[in-house]
């Protein structure tokens, strides 16, 4: 019999965890069927001795002599969500820290992650703990994952901290999904017309010249115009992928210059449109990362502390920064959001509330929930817009285009006629 670990909803939709024993997988999520549970995850403990035994019946290598296959060499944020909730679970059902990490290396996609984890696990063996050995690696595992597991392993309840991450790592990772995708069609669109404007300019234009030139016609201005354009894109192409290029690079070397990168964020705050999308983006960001952080233990100055690090637009550390002041000389954590003016009135209100009946962790999740569905809704609604305003625009260049190659040929039609 085999040892699995599950996650699984009732028809109610609440979380079960728990363990069990079956002969294999197939009848694990059989026995979890008929509780009339959907099975959300399965892992399986002894699945380094099950391995063993498949590999031994096919004449290979037991695992740890069988060269692992990684799928890539990078960190991926997938990566390092899986790796939370497997140990999480596995932590969970009682399951030692230094066997867990040993199971979960040999089913890493990352060639990288293995090698930090096999690390760590030499690191805890010579006595470091968990926290420290991660802090080795903190460009994969950021100050969110240092001070919770510290969290964790100070207060014994390394388990329940990792499964919060977990979540964490969860919803963050397909809120991005849920954006990434709705933005995913128009940008193909936004490809394919440059890409046809582009083909119509460099392919098609030059062969309309050669047949005018051959018809001894004066050519109107905005033929040539479309001429000179086409001449000078297939001329000097190469230049001109060589300025974009610079210019990227001279914009990503000026945006980590401070004065600079505060003009450009300010610029996006004041947008008609998008100004609001990108405030109540970073409201989001800073409301989830404080739920999460409150939630596991974490005390509420540590928190601010690590939100502050973890957000990439200056003018929100600022206001975070002003806020940690505020806390740590005992004065209302709202007031400060308050006088920041960057915050919307609802905000302040579930912030002051939460703080005063005790749940501001929760309070912050709801904050967290509400603009995550109104960025969905933002992205959807701009998504379903992009599409008819892009086809408009490319009518309009290509039609312009068109007609500045066939007003020559209707002159020279219309002067045959008369």
């Amino acid at each position: 019999m085999s040892k699995f670990s599950y996650i699984a909803r009732t028809k109610e939709g609440s979380k079960q965890i728990g363990t069990l024993e079956a002969p294999n997988q197939d009848e694990a999520v059989a026995a979890l069927q008929r509780k009339e549970l959907v099975v959300v995850s399965l892992v399986q403990h002894d699945l380094e001795a099950i391995v063993s035994q498949e590999h031994d019946k096919k004449g290979m290598l037991p695992i740890g002599q069988q060269p692992l296959k990684f799928k890539h060499r990078n960190v991926k944020f997938g990566d390092l969500v899986i790796f939370a909730r497997q140990l999480s679970l596995l932590l969970s059902a009682g399951v030692s820290l230094m066997k867990a990490l040993d199971v979960i290396s040999k089913q890493m996609d990352s060639q990288r992650l293995y090698e930090v984890v096999s690390d760590i696990a030499k690191d805890m063996e010579a006595g470091r703990t968990f926290r420290d050995s991660l802090a080795k690696y903190k460009s994969i595992f950021s100050d969110m994952w240092l001070y919770l597991v510290e969290t964790g392993e100070a207060s014994g309840s390394l388990p329940v901290v990792l499964n919060h991450l977990a979540n964490y790592l969860e919803e963050r990772q397909a809120f991005k999904t849920k954006i990434i995708s709705a933005l995913t069609y128009p940008l193909i669109l936004f490809l394919v017309a440059i890409a046809a404007v582009f083909f119509f300019v460099i392919k098609i234009v030059p062969t309309f010249t050669q047949i005018l030139s051959s018809m001894n016609v004066e050519l109107p201005l905005p033929t040539r115009i479309l001429i000179g354009i086409s001449d000078l894109v297939r001329k000097k192409f190469l230049i001109f992928v060589l300025i974009i290029a610079g210019v990227v690079f001279f914009i990503r070397r000026l945006l980590k210059v401070d004065a600079f990168r505060i003009v450009i964020e300010r610029v996006q705050l004041r947008l008609p449109v998008f100004g609001n999308f990108f405030r109540f983006m970073m409201i989001e960001s800073f409301s989830t990362t404080m739920s999460i952080l409150i939630e596991s233990g974490v005390p509420i100055i540590y928190a601010l502390d690590i939100s502050e690090r973890s957000q990439p637009n200056k003018t929100m550390r600022e206001i975070i920064s002003d806020v940690k002041l505020n806390v740590r000389e005992g004065k209302s954590f709202s007031f400060p959001l308050e006088k920041s003016g960057f915050f919307p009135p609802m905000v302040i209100q579930m912030v002051s509330t939460g703080e005063e009946i005790g749940e501001l962790s929760n309070m912050f999740k709801r904050i967290s929930a509400y603009y995550q569905q109104y960025l969905e809704a933002f992205v959807a609604r701009f998504a379903s817009l992009f599409e008819p305003l892009m086809i408009v625009f490319m009518g309009i260049i290509i039609g312009a285009m068109v007609i500045s190659i066939f007003l020559p040929i209707f002159s020279l039609a219309t002067a045959t006629s008369q």
